[in-house]
């Protein structure tokens, strides 16, 4: 299903000089509402594409589905809700804690912040490959160039991009990615690389699937470092083509 995700409007640009019509392109933001098994789990705002791995990715967030192959069916319906059918190992509901998402509306599973972390799949990244990331996550859509109103956030394995998000949420185009490597469209053994800052959740969630190198245009929290610390995962704040400050684990950058 295709839906659409932009909607023209026409502003007025008030200056000293006076007052001009302009053409605008907003982004859609719809809810919808995420099912597993029948039994409603939660809802969220959200640019309405790749709503199959939003729909996972929100899932894994919550506790719900932890692995690859538990995913049987997705079935998106127009009128806003997404139903993930899978095998599960319960579905008592899960004590959540709300994230730093803007206006409070974000939430992972607690249990996610507790126990160790399993090994991650050990990957490198080269300057040559990072300068190929980030050009191509920055030009794989003008949604944001035209919208000014989203984040993207791209996975890189095996010297390509593998798979490319974008919402109106930096935390649900995360979840886009964790949902494209649940329903195997992408690997774990990869670098994530994402236009919004990397707090605590945000880290969480790639160090809990199991990816090694973690990347934002931005900034990580004090949680978020500390996070990708514990899980052995290499943190990468203020990416550029050419620079990058890697917070933990640098060696994983290869010159």
């Amino acid at each position: 299903m295709t839906s659409k995700i932009t909607l023209p409007h026409t502003s007025t640009l008030i200056s000293p000089e006076g007052y001009v019509q302009q053409e605008e392109t907003l982004a859609i933001e719809t809810p919808y509402t995420v099912a597993l098994n029948d039994v409603t789990i939660g809802a969220s705002m959200v640019l309405p594409v790749g709503l199959e791995e939003f729909g996972v990715g929100f899932l894994f967030g919550q506790g719900y589905i932890k692995s690859v192959g538990e995913v049987k069916e997705v079935i998106v319906c127009p009128e806003g809700r997404i139903s993930v059918y899978a095998d599960v190992e319960s579905m008592e509901p899960k004590e959540v804690i709300i994230t730093s998402g803007c206006g409070g509306t974000g939430k992972i599973s607690k249990e996610m912040f507790t126990g160790a972390f399993e090994p991650l799949s050990e990957c490198t990244i080269s300057f040559p490959e990072i300068r190929d990331f980030i050009h191509q996550v920055l030009r794989a859509s003008t949604l944001n160039q035209d919208t000014h109103c989203v984040h993207g956030c791209g996975l890189w394995a095996d010297g390509k991009l593998r798979a490319f998000f974008e919402d109106v949420g930096r935390h649900n185009a995360v979840d886009k990615i964790m949902g494209a490597i649940l329903l195997g469209r992408a690997p774990s053994r990869a670098a994530v690389y994402t236009t919004g800052r990397l707090t605590s959740d945000m880290v969480l969630k790639c160090a809990r699937i199991g990816i090694p190198i973690i990347m934002s245009r931005t900034a990580p929290s004090s949680l978020g470092l500390a996070i990708a610390d514990r899980a052995g995962a290499t943190l990468i704040g203020y990416a550029r083509p050419e620079r990058l400050n890697a917070f933990t684990h640098p060696e994983r950058v290869v010159l």
